[in-house]
């Protein structure tokens, strides 16, 4: 008996410390930023009801999720200062697991179809696009993130995933200013030279690994590099995303490892400027 009350009053003395816990803030480390270096975007495969379900359940959640209703609408599923399970196995550049340093934003859409004429994505209605421009640019200034790691799900792992998908219209962002995209001129220069000689896949890996992705360097095309080139070409060149290296693909590629730019102003530059 005597060993429980000596318990009870450990606990009590325990609870009371934590209670009267008190910080003082006056001082703050210059050397800090966000947890958040990446923001990944998603679509969800399902309507809106089931991409719920889902994403309150016990296998995945996300950030943020944009609805597909008339009047789209953002749900705040998960706080920005917390993981959540949306990347998986993951890669980009130095970076490994990027769930622990990203945040996440499905969109409700259903993805795609395998039908006899071959595989048929589902748009992203303007309306949606309108939600979820402000979204992004909102996570970009508060977390600084920079615009080459504004990414799909299918940049991070290109052997398991294809969102957003051929049909995410990756322009509108560039337009906004929030993602590098090359120029089309110097696209065409490169491309016309790419025409008459070709680099061989090892050059492709290259440039590829460059770029961001987690790439074979086996100077062969194997399924591995076809989906990683496929990946590629959804984001730059969505009319054609047969994964094979072709002189365009090369050529977006030459630009964008090269002499990247920005359509319009980047838009840290712009929230930046406007804050002057």
């Amino acid at each position: 008996m005597k060993k429980f009350f000596t318990l009870i009053a450990m606990t009590t003395l325990l609870t009371g410390c934590a209670s009267t816990l008190n910080i003082d803030r006056t001082y703050s480390g210059k050397l800090q930023d966000s947890r958040a270096r990446f923001l990944v975007i998603h679509y969800t495969v399902s309507n809106l009801q089931r991409s719920i379900e889902l994403l309150t359940g016990d296998q995945v959640s996300v950030h943020y999720l944009v609805t597909d209703e008339a009047q789209p609408r953002i749900y705040g599923m998960v706080d920005e200062n917390k993981r959540a399970w949306h990347a998986g196995k993951s890669e980009w550049k130095d970076y490994k697991s990027l769930g622990a340093s990203s945040i996440g934003i499905e969109i409700v859409n259903p993805g795609y179809t395998d039908t006899a004429q071959g595989r048929v994505y589902a748009p992203f209605p303007q309306k949606q696009m309108d939600v979820l421009l402000p979204l992004i640019k909102d996570i970009v200034a508060r977390n600084q993130i920079a615009p080459e790691n504004i990414l799909g799900h299918s940049d991070i792992a290109p052997q398991r995933k294809q969102d957003p998908g051929p049909m995410f219209p990756w322009k509108q962002l560039a337009d906004a200013g929030l993602i590098i995209w090359p120029d089309a001129e110097q696209v065409k220069l490169k491309q016309a030279g790419f025409e008459g000689h070709l680099p061989d896949i090892a050059w492709f890996q290259k440039k590829l690994h460059v770029h961001g992705f987690a790439v074979p360097q086996t100077g062969e095309l194997d399924a591995a590099t076809q989906n990683v080139i496929s990946v590629f070409q959804m984001k730059y060149r969505p009319a054609n995303i047969d994964g094979k290296p072709d002189a365009e693909t090369a050529a977006i590629l030459e630009v964008l490892t090269t002499a990247p730019s920005t359509i319009g102003t980047p838009f840290l530059e712009q929230t930046a400027q406007a804050q002057k």
